[in-house]
């Protein structure tokens, strides 16, 4: 397969009293970029951190920030979000009509463009967009809450997703997020993810290089 397998540490695990040192730790030991989780207590039934956090965060990290919308009208918050520096922006599918044209608004703003799907959402509702998209983000366990258990469905949905970009000819990267840790993103990366968000996975580890070389070692293998 040809595309670059990444690690991106979901900072909804770290430890929020000492943000800028896990950000740096995760930095240091080899992630590819954050995974930064964005909950509104109405599209999901909890609530996380937003664009003042973010906006501090990218003046502390050199990696790309990967903004992940869990939030009902997404579209009234994508500037405040790229101009806060994110690079990527997800929405979700579950809260857009016009994946196409959300697509579009987010790429004019200077980010890259990315649609989530929740586990109980087909596939086919994301690929009908595929062309206008630089990600998909296939969700393993139900959003809004991290530390769940992974969802072994997914792997399917994973495997549906490789197979009608690649046989499109699209260079779309496709991101796993929920319950990956050590013991299964091997199988998520068979299954054909490359981009592996993984909160309790690594920050539930002392050694954030150890476990992140490992992860890279397992991928590779897959």
């Amino acid at each position: 397969m040809g595309f670059e397998h990444k690690i991106a540490p979901s900072i909804l695990s770290a430890d929020f009293a000492r943000l800028g040192e896990e950000i740096r730790r995760v930095e240091e030991a080899g992630a590819d970029l954050i995974h930064f989780d964005v909950m509104d207590g109405h599209f999901v039934p909890n609530l996380s951190i937003g664009v003042p956090v973010l906006k501090s965060l990218r003046k502390i990290t050199r990696l790309p920030l990967d903004a992940h919308l869990m939030i009902s009208e997404p579209a009234r918050y994508l500037r405040a979000f790229a101009e806060a520096g994110a690079n990527l922006i997800s929405v979700h599918a579950e809260a857009c009509d016009d994946l196409p044209g959300i697509a579009g608004q987010i790429r004019a703003l200077g980010a890259r463009a990315s649609v989530a799907i929740n586990p109980e959402t087909r596939v086919e509702r994301v690929l009908a967009a595929a062309e206008h998209l630089d990600m998909i983000l296939v969700m393993s366990v139900h959003p809004g809450f991290g530390g769940q258990g992974f969802i072994g469905e997914s792997l399917e949905k994973l495997r549906a997703v490789r197979s009608e970009i690649e046989r499109r000819g699209l260079k779309l990267d496709i991101e796993i997020d929920g319950g990956v840790k050590i013991d299964n993103i091997a199988a998520v990366a068979a299954a054909g993810a490359n981009v592996f968000v993984s909160g309790s996975g690594i920050f539930g580890h002392g050694d954030y290089r150890k476990i992140i070389a490992e992860m890279r070692e397992r991928v590779a293998r897959a």
